[in-house]
């Protein structure tokens, strides 16, 4: 066989390859969510607590959350928030030492808490759940969030509610496992305001 053919021939097989990857790389890019970047500024991260039988809310003042999402293609969209438990503020400074002590939300060892998710459901009329796992403490589990997604002009809110148990998670050592003082159950508010990525 001659070296032009043997040339041929690795040309057609080099072409093929080529579009081949490009292919594959069309498909890959089809699949994928659209991504969006948080605005810090106007986005919220709260929660709502309960102490010696009066409700008092919280927030955290520094948090990341990359977003891919994509009503129309759930499958491939993804949420991945990462929290500065350091950055916890009740409004009350007293509250806030207690709740970043050892025997809460131990900051020192734990300094961050994360939620990832990537099972969505449609429930219609922008409204959606997921099935996300939350770290807190070193602990990791299942927490489910209902939210709405509303798209317009480039930009996005997602808002939504969870609800947890601290013990879960370890949150309350010592006298603080005692839920006649704090309850148990905590529920998460969240405000994210969305920009498409340019």
């Amino acid at each position: 066989m001659t070296s032009s053919v043997l040339s041929s021939r690795g040309h057609r097989l080099a072409g093929r390859l080529v579009v081949g990857l490009t292919a594959g790389l069309a498909a890959v890019a089809a699949l994928a969510a659209a991504t969006w970047s948080l605005q810090p500024k106007e986005s919220k991260l709260g929660f709502v607590g309960e102490q010696a039988g009066a409700q008092f809310e919280g927030g955290f003042d520094k948090f990341t959350a990359d977003i891919s999402f994509d009503p129309k293609n759930l499958a491939a969209s993804r949420f991945d928030v990462k929290i500065d438990t350091a950055s916890v503020n009740t409004q009350d400074g007293e509250r806030d030492t207690t709740i970043k002590s050892a025997d809460l939300f131990d900051v020192k060892r734990f300094p961050t808490a994360q939620y990832v998710a990537d099972k969505f459901t449609d429930k219609g009329g922008n409204k959606y759940s997921a099935t996300g796992k939350l770290t807190l403490r070193n602990v990791t589990k299942d927490v489910p969030i209902d939210f709405t997604f509303e798209s317009k002009d480039g930009g996005a809110w997602l808002k939504g509610t969870a609800k947890i148990k601290r013990l879960d998670f370890g949150v309350g050592q010592g006298d603080w496992k005692d839920t006649s003082t704090v309850g148990n159950d905590v529920q998460v508010k969240f405000s994210l305001r969305l920009k498409g990525a340019s």
